[in-house]
């Protein structure tokens, strides 16, 4: 993945950085630390600069295409996380100011509880989006 992020970022682009647990590690309660080492893993090697051009989204490969979604509480506290991963080696500038996304089952009766949240600033929406009724749902879910 990070050489990826370094391509797109050389030709650019704004990658997006998509990091997740399984069911199996969530259940090992291995959930932060699979996390952890998927975003650092996944930003090695990039300065500041570089960290402002990108987007961190969080989807937990459990509820990816199966209807099951991280309940909005516990995706803030991932989310938030992921912020504290990066604010380490990149400081609060950078960790304030990232883009860090939710995506996993967003649906339009997920999306209101699920976007408000502080430490969400936006969605990753999958099938939904080929449903123009449920995507314009999630939008208007959006706080503004």
């Amino acid at each position: 993945m990070n050489l990826k992020v370094k391509a797109a970022l050389a030709e650019q682009l704004m990658p997006i950085v998509c990091c997740g647990e399984t069911l199996a590690e969530r259940r090992e309660g291995r959930t932060d630390a699979v996390i952890r080492q998927q975003v650092e893993r996944g930003l090695e090697g990039l300065t500041t600069e570089q960290i402002a051009g990108i987007i961190v989204a969080y989807e937990p490969v459990w509820a990816i295409g199966t209807g099951e979604v991280c309940p909005s509480d516990e995706a803030n506290r991932i989310c938030g996380m992921i912020r504290e991963t990066i604010r380490r080696p990149y400081g609060s500038h950078a960790a304030d100011n990232l883009c860090i996304q939710y995506g996993g089952s967003v649906k339009p009766d997920n999306a209101a509880e699920l976007l408000p949240q502080p430490e969400i600033d936006g969605a990753l929406v999958g099938g939904a989006s080929l449903k123009a009724p449920d995507f314009i749902a999630i939008v208007q879910a959006a706080p503004r």
